[in-house]
């Protein structure tokens, strides 16, 4: 897998743009379904390790529960339960960007982005489950916040694989 690092600042701008705004569009915009927004979300994600270097993976970190917090506040209905969870999203974001950035060092991006997938799932869903027993949160979270979180990332990855791929055949024409 080669670095990140290597592109340009002419090349990386751009894509650092790009990344940011639809890491920040797609959940502001779409409502909806969850399995979607998600996975494009998780593909802003993984992308932004493939192709920025790594401070600059940050934004796409936060952007998308702002977004969300956003949408809520304009169109309604915004919860209690987004401002508790919204921490715990941020850090489940950034260990996915964390883990799959250290583990793709192993030049295995199939193991990397099921590693990142799972561990984000894991910290999430560990949350849900002590919030839930606090009665903090409702049952729905435990689906949500749970296995919808590995489907989304994974698929997530899936994309970015398919984008990756893309831009590599391209620059090789």
């Amino acid at each position: 897998m080669k670095k990140s690092l290597s592109l340009s600042l002419t090349v990386v701008s751009p894509l650092y743009l790009s990344l940011s705004f639809l890491s920040f569009a797609f959940p502001f915009l779409l409502a909806g379904p969850q399995i979607l927004v998600g996975s494009l979300v998780n593909a802003c994600l993984f992308s932004s390790v493939l192709f920025l270097p790594y401070p600059w993976s940050l934004s796409v970190v936060f952007f998308p529960s702002l977004a969300v917090l956003s949408r809520g506040l304009i169109f309604g209905p915004v919860t209690g339960f987004l401002f508790l969870m919204l921490p715990f999203i941020w850090l489940s974001n950034l260990i996915l960007v964390f883990t799959f950035k250290r583990v793709s060092l192993l030049n295995n991006y199939w193991l990397a982005a099921f590693m990142a997938s799972f561990v984000k799932f894991m910290v999430l869903y560990g949350v849900v489950q002590v919030l839930f027993s606090f009665s903090l949160v409702p049952k729905l979270f435990l689906t949500t916040m749970g296995i919808n979180q590995f489907m989304t990332a994974l698929i997530g990855g899936f994309i970015a694989f398919f984008i990756k791929s893309a831009y590599d055949h391209f620059q090789r024409t």
